[in-house]
């Protein structure tokens, strides 16, 4: 079992930036590939980012590279996402999630979701 509790979200102008942490519990959390997700009004959850087990793979959609950057820290239990030169579209609830072995870009493959934390860009 693994619990993820997402942090970081708030009001942002669009060009700015924000940093969103998800903490996990439990002892096996680099046993997990893990993901960003994010959901807005109206649209079904769509992928952001992706980071492997050991952090030396790392996965994102084609609307957020060069934008935004995954990252973990085994020894904190905690994947992180940067996100840079902010977009009104990239408002929407972002969640942190976990699966077992290899990272997926596939929301319905992951095991275990964070609550969501609400990111809203202003224009």
């Amino acid at each position: 079992q693994v619990q993820l509790v997402e942090s970081g979200g708030g009001l942002v102008q669009a060009g700015g930036s924000l940093r969103l942490s998800c903490a996990a519990s439990g002892r096996t959390f680099s046993s997990y590939a893990m993901g960003w997700f994010r959901q807005a009004p109206g649209k079904e959850r769509g992928f952001v980012a992706a980071i492997s087990r050991s952090g030396g793979n790392t996965y994102y959609a084609d609307s957020v590279k060069g934008r935004f950057t995954i990252s973990r820290d085994n020894a904190k239990n905690t994947v992180y996402l940067q996100m840079n030169s902010l977009k009104p579209e990239d408002t929407a609830v972002y969640y942190c999630a976990a699966r077992s072995v290899v990272s997926s870009t596939t929301p319905t493959e992951y095991d275990y979701w964070g609550q969501g934390t609400q990111v809203t860009v202003s224009s």
